[in-house]
């Protein structure tokens, strides 16, 4: 154990989980690469939790993050403040949402709490309904509408949350279904909820469930809901935290795989736009992020070096078509890694889109999870050189691949090979 890691485990919570089983101190990065206290460089296949969205230490995010900080680093957002102006006409604008206003806060969980605070305000209703297998954060309300009981630490809270069949294609009493009677099954299931409760505030959703293990349903599911919701004025928030910013390739957000009844009321975003810098925000029409009758602020968020680097990344990834390249090397890498999982006995499917990618691992000749193989497979493609993630429903047994979207074929390639040997590792 290094001495390091020592002082860690003196001064953190035992619950404050560490990848590895002799956890790795990452100083520094370039590109799609980081390197770790030993010089040791590894292919960054997590991006800091879906965080590094464009690419590591990009001169352009970096130039601007130092040009802003020499002139001022903080005021909050009691004073004017151009970046986060700018930053917001430009996040209204993509969000497809109309008459759209923005705030922003400092993380995902604290705009998913923003959205359920507009959301329970405006409908005056503290009923939400959200999905099975979600993850929406970390403080006291956004565990209280988590799905996934491996994130969620405790029942009690400020919500009554009701939570609905859909998000995972796969698993459950629909998953033998074809995709239009899936969906069918699903808004029954959505109809005979509500003739069972009081009206709620709104639906929460990840369109590709993140921590859930990059699961999702049919296209379109959540347009067939938004179209019973709106019978009854529910709100619909689509939580684009790790699906945002057009990671899954085909789409910039996720929920336009679901746009046929329109965008949602509520998108909240997080993560990737700051490629490393703490940013979250909400986007709402005007009429519900207005509803609020009582002051608010917020601190550190929208301060004035982290919408530089947001504004830098932003345009690196528009100018340079990030998405697209997600959409080209995120093609050939799942296809790729099918072509591996179809010689594991271990792999029972790779999903995702883009470059957000599941390899989910079961006990061989069974559809049990199977989260010693998953944590076997982590440890092992690191030992390769390869930074991967985990998670997973009702067991950590899933394998979760999302690198920086500037990943290149050579990059894929040498990925998925470390990926195939790992794999092989515990067959």
């Amino acid at each position: 154990m290094s001495s390091l890691h020592r002082r860690h485990l003196a001064v953190s919570p035992d619950w404050l989980a560490l990848y590895y089983k002799n956890p790795l101190e990452i100083t520094h990065g370039e590109g799609r690469h980081v390197w770790d206290a030993d010089g040791r460089r590894y292919l960054d296949f997590f991006g800091g939790i879906l965080t590094t969205m464009t690419a590591h230490a990009l001169p352009e995010v970096t130039k601007a993050v130092s040009e802003q900080a020499g002139r001022i680093i903080h005021s909050s957002t009691l004073y004017l403040n151009r970046p986060m102006v700018e930053l917001a006409e430009r996040i209204a604008t993509l969000s497809g949402i109309p008459d759209a206003r923005v705030f922003f806060t400092t993380s995902g969980t604290e705009a998913n709490d923003t959205a359920l605070l507009l959301a329970t305000t405006y409908r005056r209703s503290n009923q939400i309904l959200a999905m099975r297998n979600s993850y929406h954060g970390r403080s006291f309300s956004a565990v209280s509408i988590t799905g996934n009981r491996a994130w969620s630490p405790t029942n009690l809270s400020p919500l009554q949350t009701l939570y609905v069949h859909g998000g995972v294609r796969t698993r459950g009493p629909y998953a033998h279904l074809g995709d239009a009677e899936f969906i069918a099954a699903c808004v029954a299931d959505l109809e005979d909820l509500l003739g069972h409760t009081r009206e709620p505030a709104a639906l929460i959703a990840e369109p590709i469930q993140g921590v859930g293990g990059f699961t999702s349903p049919p296209d379109g599911l959540y347009a067939a809901f938004r179209r019973v919701l709106d019978r009854h004025g529910i709100l619909w928030i689509s939580d684009e935290v790790q699906t945002g910013w057009g990671r899954s390739g085909e789409h910039f957000w996720g929920w336009q795989a679901h746009g046929e009844s329109g965008p949602p009321d509520i998108l909240t975003f997080a993560k990737g736009i700051g490629n490393g810098m703490s940013i979250g925000g909400v986007v709402a029409r005007a009429d519900v992020m207005n509803c609020l009758d009582a002051n608010s602020i917020s601190t550190f968020g929208g301060s004035p070096v982290t919408m530089a680097a947001g504004l830098a990344n932003l345009s690196y990834l528009l100018e340079h078509d990030l998405q697209g390249n997600a959409r080209r090397i995120g093609g050939l890498l799942i296809e790729r890694l099918r072509a591996i999982g179809a010689a594991s006995e271990c792999v029972r499917e790779v999903r995702g889109r883009g470059l957000m990618i599941g390899i989910e691992l079961v006990k061989p000749g069974t559809d049990e999870a199977n989260p010693e193989a998953a944590a076997a497979v982590l440890e092992a493609a690191g030992e390769g050189g390869l930074l991967i993630g985990k998670g997973g429903g009702h067991n950590t047994s899933v394998l979760r691949i999302a690198p920086p979207l500037s990943l290149t074929i050579p990059e894929a390639e040498e990925g998925a090979e470390i990926l195939a040997e790992a794999l092989r590792s515990v067959d």
